[in-house]
């Protein structure tokens, strides 16, 4: 699974850091998210589309 979350993060013009406090995470769970290197919880995906005002499916890439 893929993601667009660097891509989202840079339209609305902030950090890792303040991202990983809007969703209550640590920023190294952002920087594992961006790399592709973690899959988050359905809640978590949820809590990110909300901050970036889009949906989970626009956010996150399925392949099969």
């Amino acid at each position: 699974m893929n993601n667009r979350i660097k891509e989202f993060r840079a339209r609305i013009g902030i950090t890792q850091e303040e991202l990983a406090k809007m969703v209550n995470v640590r920023r190294e769970t952002i920087v594992f998210l961006e790399k592709n290197k973690y899959n988050p919880s359905l809640k978590l995906a949820h809590d990110l589309a909300t901050v970036f005002s889009t949906t989970i499916e626009e956010l996150f890439v399925f392949e099969k």
